[in-house]
């Protein structure tokens, strides 16, 4: 294993997160596991938006992993992507690591199956090109999203805080 293989297999494992650049569509956050020398993630309704990134068997993609710690980009690199066959060998392993990595999912004891049916498990594996860190931000303009957590304060709230205080007391 050379030092450039060895730092995206580490980098990779230990970040929860890695962005992906796929042939279209925006840089995204998606969460994956790290299994038999590949990134490994799951997208499709309910799950992570890939399909977006155009993220096609045969396809290259753009991955950039951040420090866990920190958060700064440690390593960027390139992969081809393969699309794992539903409920072949290769896509039970992959599951059974991704299941335990998936958080908070609404259906948890069904979850393969959702997987199986309307969902697509995606592949990276490191091509051995590493992109070159660029020296500037990459700071982006988020995207557009329906979720918001801005709404007018009601009315009566300062004073409930105040009453809550004195009753505290």
């Amino acid at each position: 294993m050379t030092m450039t293989q060895a730092l995206i297999e580490e980098a990779t494992k230990k970040s929860g997160l890695i962005w992906v650049k796929g042939p279209a569509g925006p840089s995204r956050a998606l969460w994956h596991v790290w299994h038999e020398g590949a990134a490994h993630l799951v997208g499709g309704p309910g799950e992570q938006p890939v399909d977006e990134l155009g993220l096609a068997e045969g396809a290259t993609a753009t991955v950039t992993v951040r420090s866990k710690d920190k958060g700064g980009r440690l390593v960027s690199w390139t992969a081809s992507v393969s699309e794992l066959p539903a409920r072949g060998e290769e896509w039970a392993a992959a599951v059974a690591e991704l299941k335990g990595k998936r958080l908070n999912a609404p259906d948890a004891e069904r979850l393969e199956d959702r997987w199986a049916e309307e969902c697509r498990v995606l592949r990276l594996t490191p091509s051995g090109a590493t992109a070159e860190l660029p020296d500037g931000s990459l700071v982006a303009v988020p995207l557009a999203t329906p979720a918001t957590t801005r709404e007018p304060m009601p009315a009566a709230l300062p004073r409930l805080l105040r009453r809550g205080r004195r009753a505290g007391r």
